[in-house]
């Protein structure tokens, strides 16, 4: 499979109804600030340097996030704080994520997410990650070049691991998610080392405006990525 292969997939895919509902009901109500603007209302494929060395995994896109922009981690408060982290680590060449045209360029880093299309209230189901995990897979193998995993989030988090122990790796008891920490898990996947693995909490507006996640400790979590880089 290709990258091009596997985004004609992606972006046709109408495996989950409920999602399929939601993300056009988004689409249809959007807020006011958004009235003019033309919503995507797709899944979403991953973004970034097919050559990368660091994937991000995060939850789903927003529905008037990713799912309006057309693009990963964009047109929302988590694609912001999380930009402004890759940007300090040198990952990215913009400190935001706005627009699908903003002219965002991310450098050994690929963006992607556990199911790609909005869940009502940020919650999908067991099967709509299991309908969703085929294309992690998929992205997994092409990125043939990938040394580190951050995780944003627990779901992310523990839907990796899922990953890896169906491929038959890793027994229990699993890696805990904990922010910040850091594991070297053992093993070939897909013919490659298994890359090093970093838990983050997920750079949504509850964790941040909580005080859960401050973008320093988000920041730490992408510097720890670079080191392990190189």
């Amino acid at each position: 499979m290709s990258f091009k292969t596997l985004y004609e997939e992606i972006v046709s895919c109408r495996l989950c109804p409920r999602l399929v509902k939601h993300r056009q009901w988004a689409a249809e109500h959007r807020p006011r600030r958004y009235s003019l603007d033309t919503y995507w209302a797709r899944p979403l494929p991953g973004f970034g340097d097919p050559r990368a060395r660091l994937l991000v995994v995060g939850l789903a896109p927003a529905a008037h996030g990713g799912n309006r922009t057309g693009r990963m981690f964009t047109g929302d408060s988590s694609g912001n704080t999380l930009m402004r982290s890759l940007h300090r680590a040198g990952f990215a060449n913009l400190d935001r994520s706005e627009r699908a045209d903003d002219g965002l360029v991310l450098t050994d880093a690929y963006l992607t997410a556990v199911v790609r299309c909005p869940p009502p209230q940020n919650k999908p189901s067991k099967t709509e990650i299991n309908n969703c995990i085929k294309y992690l897979k998929a992205e997994l193998r092409l990125l043939q070049n990938i040394k580190v995993v951050v995780t944003l989030g627990r779901i992310a988090f523990q839907t990796y691991l899922s990953l890896v122990r169906s491929e038959g790796l890793l027994k229990k008891p699993l890696p805990e998610f904990r922010h910040g920490a850091v594991y070297r898990l053992e093993g070939m996947l897909y013919g490659r080392p298994l890359p090093v693995l970093i838990a983050s909490y997920h750079p949504s507006r509850q964790n941040t405006n909580t005080g859960r996640l401050t973008q320093e400790m988000l920041d730490w979590v992408f510097l720890d990525a670079r080191r392990f880089v190189g």
